[in-house]
């Protein structure tokens, strides 16, 4: 069975390029009907917090990247660390090391001057001692021999083991080190497919080379670039929102950066929307891109648009309730969310946007377009709106049809273009001049809101022509 892990450090914000490795392993576990292990990797006692494994956790329930194992925390396991650690020395593949941080610092200094890459000498490994005095512990790294790593990504890999160093697998406080405790628990979970970012080649050899040590099997690594911002430089802040949660407060929805992620690093012919049913359908990784890939915002609100046009309104209902939140807008009573989004979402990007753009179906207006007033709140717009409000009272069914016939009807009497008779009423019910159409936004903001705004601009009117 296809046994594959996600395992971030809880040091800071889920990045999407994080959410991208945790979405392809996610997936390849998914299309082989496998398993997919979450492990929080907290050993780095300083830098990690529960706030960053709660943002964590926060990230991957909202992209819907759920987990069938974990999770698991490294810091829980400590004592199999010091038991496998232990069980290194007792058979020659690990030794004490007794060097001074100063000896050590001097060894680099040395080998750098003589444009040798920095490595530890091996001075404790030639001379084993047991001294009371504090020690590290590191792997006995083959001497002769290389490394050879299959990658499903970057194809065959190989490293010789005289380039390798002698690692370190536990501190001088006994603390287990990265490159062991992955091991250790890919080894225990029984991991066989590894993914993750390029910028691990480097460990691979190093942890192959452990596992051999233990007669532990090996896993298949595949390891995918990085994604890099528009100016081809590693993706940063300076690019704008890189943490997941982030672009959820920007109004962006899960399954359009789920779906913008899979396609930053893999293809399926030029297919460009994929549901999440097709997306493990098809996934492989032999399919992954070996080049990296730049990120594009204007893509990935072409494709949120996408899904705010095209998802039931039933399943964004409750993320654009967050949007108004946010805005403070009380969205429990009046027009209903459901019948919002349709027909905002040829109007909006984002779900930032809609909300903003869509106040005034839940808020008195404050305040009116400059432009809009000085055109369309004029004197001779008085009579008109008078008369359509008095209509408009008048209506038995309050629905677009029935707003519409009597908008139509009446610019047909008065021989006025609807383009004069719409404006001052869209101005007066939304307080802008911009918004969906004129019946279907009147039926939405609801009969008595609507009669309430043109009387209030009725007033506007009577004061602008007094001044």
């Amino acid at each position: 069975m296809v046994v594959t892990r996600f395992a971030p450090s809880p040091t800071g914000y889920l990045h999407v390029g994080s959410a991208r490795t945790a979405l392809y392993a996610w997936l390849y576990a998914r299309h082989t009907k496998g398993k997919y292990i979450l492990r929080i990797e907290d050993t780095d006692l300083e830098r990690s917090t529960q706030e960053a494994v709660d943002v964590i956790l926060e990230g991957m329930r909202w992209l819907g990247l759920d987990w069938d194992a974990g999770p698991y925390y490294q810091t829980q396991h400590f004592d199999r660390y010091k038991e496998i650690i232990q069980k290194l020395m007792d058979d020659g593949h690990a030794y004490k090391c007794y060097c001074s941080k100063e000896r050590l610092e001097k060894l680099r200094a040395e080998q750098m001057a003589q444009k040798i890459k920095p490595k530890y000498d091996g001075l404790c490994r030639h001379n084993p001692q047991d001294k009371n005095e504090p020690f590290v512990v590191r792997f006995k790294n083959p001497e002769e021999g290389s490394v050879v790593i299959e990658d499903v990504v970057k194809g065959r890999i190989e490293i010789n083991n005289s380039e390798l160093d002698d690692l370190i697998l536990a501190r001088s406080d006994g603390t287990p080190t990265y490159n062991l405790t992955v091991v250790v628990d890919d080894f225990d979970m029984k991991v066989t497919h590894v993914i993750r970012g390029d910028d691990h080649i480097n460990n691979t050899p190093r942890q192959i080379n452990i596992l051999k040590a233990l007669g532990a099997p090996i896993p298949e690594y595949g390891h995918i670039p990085m994604i890099l911002g528009s100016d081809g430089k590693k993706l940063s802040k300076r690019h704008g929102a890189v943490s997941v949660l982030e672009y959820s407060k920007e109004g962006i929805l899960p399954q359009a950066l789920i779906n913008y992620l899979v396609r930053l690093g893999w293809s399926h012919g030029d297919q460009e929307i994929f549901t999440m049913e097709e997306m493990i359908e098809f996934f492989d990784v032999v399919g992954l891109n070996k080049s990296a890939a730049a990120f594009n915002p204007e893509k990935l609100l072409w494709l949120n648009q996408h899904y705010l046009k095209t998802s039931s309104p039933a399943m964004i209902a409750s993320e654009l309730a967050n949007q108004f939140s946010a805005i403070g807008v009380d969205v429990s009573k009046g027009t209903l969310l459901t019948d919002l989004i349709p027909v905002q979402a040829e109007r909006c990007k984002t779900l930032v946007e809609m909300a903003e753009q869509s106040r005034y179906f839940y808020e008195d207006i404050q305040s009116y377009d400059e432009t809009g007033v000085y055109k369309h709140f004029t004197p001779e717009a008085y009579d008109p709106l008078k008369e359509i409000r008095s209509r408009f009272e008048a209506l038995v069914d309050w629905n677009k049809e029935a707003i519409s016939g009597v908008i139509k009807t009446l610019a047909g009497e008065l021989n006025l273009g609807l383009g004069k008779l719409m404006p001052p009423i869209r101005l007066a019910v939304t307080g802008t001049l911009v918004s969906p159409s004129v019946d279907v936004t009147l039926e939405l903001v609801g009969k008595a809101k609507t009669l309430q705004r043109l009387d209030a601009a009725l007033s506007k009117i009577k004061e602008f022509s007094k001044a």
